[in-house]
């Protein structure tokens, strides 16, 4: 039995995304709100697979068999045999687009960050330079509320569709890693969410990315994602000679965007969707200290806590972080303790569902200030 608590501090946590000083961070375990109770993923699934039936499904493929299950499950390592049983990494792109360029449905929790993030106000038309309204010519329309800066290491759209439903405006900045001609870039749509958005993202290094966190979400795919429109854009972090690299480049600051990391340092993290049996997740949290900027570390050494200075106040030592995880095991919980992140035993639709109870009882962003 876990031993994490089962009772989350729901009004704190719904309080902070409403002020925006918490990141939440979306893991897949967040898409089982759409899945039926008890069901099993197949290829034809009306729901996405979680990482076991994704690697269980590759290893099938590739033939690939063994005396212990581990092996099969580690989705990493399957993936890599994946690409060196077909010789190439393109026919592993093809069969995850054919996994994820299908139609899913939101679950409850993209639904809620969507309904309390930065809107366009009501009524108001888009600005726009010159006489006409040119495709491009688009320059700015009237928000209200506070704007979220969400991370999610999945590759699926749904927070991007739940936020084009309720016309939520948000930047996407995506990390294509498994691109050699976009190697050391990040791609940034600007302006999603409302039509006659240009759909051509620009590129640029991590460092030269350019983006108001003031004035717009932004939702950051940290190891790529489906792009329904362009399929040479697709990305995907998945094969352990991936992680390597993204690994490489997160320890020399070219993973993460400057701006985004700068953001890390003032604000808590929300882990949604997560078990720290996942060793990417373990790769992330182990480094984000080392790679912050140095002006961003104004707090005294955390003893090695990977998450020690991600705080909106850097001298608020008391300052923790939360993950809710659905029947954490007690080394998890443990794992998650250790590095001053309070865990929380509640399926994560249940938690959600807490949340929009109890925001429209809360200040609004403009009131709070």
């Amino acid at each position: 039995m876990s031993s994490a608590s089962k009772n989350p501090p729901h009004g704190v946590i719904a309080k902070a995304i409403k002020k925006g000083t918490v990141v939440p961070f979306l893991g897949a375990g967040v898409n089982f709100g759409a899945r039926p109770p008890d069901a099993k993923w197949d290829f034809g699934a009306a729901f996405l697979p979680n990482g076991k039936e994704l690697s269980t499904y590759f290893a099938q493929q590739a033939n690939l068999t063994s005396d212990d299950p581990r092996d099969i499950e580690d989705l990493a390592k399957v993936a890599s045999y994946y690409v060196d049983v077909t010789g190439e990494r393109e026919t592993l792109r093809d069969d995850l687009r054919g996994i994820f360029n299908r139609q899913y449905t939101p679950c409850s929790i993209h639904t809620y960050l969507a309904e309390e993030a930065m809107s366009y106000v009501d009524g108001f038309p888009a600005y726009y330079e010159g006489d006409t309204a040119q495709d491009g010519d688009l320059v700015s329309r009237p928000m209200r509320g506070t704007p979220l800066l969400i991370v999610t290491t999945n590759y699926d759209d749904l927070i991007e569709k739940a936020f084009q439903k309720l016309n939520r405006p948000y930047d996407l900045v995506i990390y294509p890693t498994d691109r050699d001609d976009l190697a050391n870039a990040v791609l940034c749509w600007k302006d999603r969410g409302h039509e006659g958005t240009n759909s051509r993202p620009t590129e640029s290094t991590p460092n030269g990315l350019s983006i108001d966190f003031s004035k717009t979400n932004v939702i950051y795919k940290m190891h790529g994602s489906i792009d329904r429109i362009q399929p040479r854009l697709d990305s995907f972090v998945i094969t352990e000679e991936d992680y390597v690299d993204f690994l490489s480049r997160l320890i020399t600051r070219g993973a993460i965007p400057a701006q985004i990391m700068e953001c890390f340092s003032r604000r808590r993290f929300l882990f949604l969707g997560y078990g720290l049996n996942d060793w990417n997740l373990r790769v992330v949290l182990r480094n984000l200290r080392s790679v912050l900027p140095a002006k961003s570390q104004a707090a005294p050494p955390g003893n090695g806590d990977p998450l020690a200075d991600l705080h909106p106040d850097a001298n608020a030592a008391n300052a923790k972080s939360w993950a809710i995880q659905y029947q954490p095991s007690d080394l998890e919980t443990a794992l998650w303790r250790a590095r001053r992140v309070d865990i929380y035993d509640q399926d994560v639709n249940v938690f959600a569902e807490r949340l929009r109870q109890i925001a429209p009882t809360l200040p609004s962003a403009e009131d709070s200030v």
